[in-house]
């Protein structure tokens, strides 16, 4: 495995690559990896002759008031845990190389990024569009894979490398749990033991109301009544968003059936978490 620092060797070590026939696979992360990333990579290998990660904490990303000063970050630990997983290159760039002086060009994609996440992060998807952006064109992937816990993000991501023609597949793989139910997050590490167990309450809501719709409720604003009963078991748990919308639009939806999302967002102490089960073009509900 070899660790690449700049655009320029990271282009180079790509297009050698490609110039050997081979199709390269991607995963961006911000490092701080759990088993949630490594089932990225994993995915990412079945799909290509050769895997990058990218591990670059990007501050155009946060707001003002959020933790990127103290987002955790352990380069020697991620890239020993991305060699066991076969990796086969690192793009770990400084903020310095992927935002040079001079710096004046913004990626935004209109529409779906001023709900959801976008209600309270309205900076937020600007700064994931412009570096995934960068990283494609420093990476070169045939293929990149998102995590599905991610669901706006991934929505976001397809809808800008379809309309910016970067001849990308962006494939979405399933949110890794803990076994209580919990996604997987970096942010987890932030809890502690008492708000760890309160945290729970999110995948729980979610869970309760998958489980509705499986049994035949599929009538949107009853659904989060069902959601938002669970939810208020935990009274210091405060909710940021719990929302039932299209994927194609984000646009709310008054039913759950094909192509719907369902998503929330709680506030566990100064923790902010995200979760989400969604139903599939063809109908199938996945959590």
């Amino acid at each position: 495995m070899v660790t690449l620092s700049t655009v320029a060797d990271m282009q180079a070590w790509s297009n050698a690559r490609r110039r050997e026939d081979k199709r390269i696979g991607f995963v961006p992360t911000m490092g701080a990896l759990h088993e949630g990333h490594l089932s990225l990579v994993d995915r990412a290998r079945r799909q290509a002759d050769v895997v990058v990660t990218s591990v670059f904490v990007n501050p155009t990303q946060f707001g003002p008031n959020e933790d990127f000063a103290k987002y955790p970050r352990n380069l020697a630990r991620d890239a020993s845990l991305l060699e066991e997983r076969g990796v086969d290159a690192v793009f770990a760039p400084t903020v310095e190389e992927m935002y040079p002086p001079g710096n004046r060009t913004e990626v935004r994609v209109l529409g779906i990024t001023g709900v959801l996440e976008g209600w309270t992060r309205p900076t937020h998807f600007a700064g994931v569009t412009l570096i995934v952006a960068k990283l494609f064109l420093a990476v070169r992937p045939h293929v990149a894979v998102f995590g599905r816990k991610d669901a706006q993000q991934a929505l976001v991501i397809r809808r800008m490398t379809e309309d910016l023609n970067f001849g990308i597949t962006i494939d979405v793989g399933p949110t890794v749990r803990e076994p209580d139910g919990l996604a997987m997050s970096s942010r987890n590490a932030y809890l502690t033991a008492d708000e760890r167990a309160r945290a729970q309450v999110l995948s729980r809501a979610l869970r309760k109301g998958f489980h509705a719709w499986e049994n035949g409720e599929r009538n949107a604003s009853h659904l989060v009544q069902v959601m938002r009963g669970v939810l208020a078991e935990e009274p210091e748990v405060r909710v940021d968003y719990l929302a039932i919308v299209a994927q194609d639009t984000l646009e709310p939806a008054d039913a759950v059936g094909p192509g719907t999302l369902v998503a929330g967002a709680v506030y566990v102490g100064a923790t902010r978490l995200i979760d989400n089960w969604w139903v599939t073009p063809d109908g199938i509900g996945e959590f």
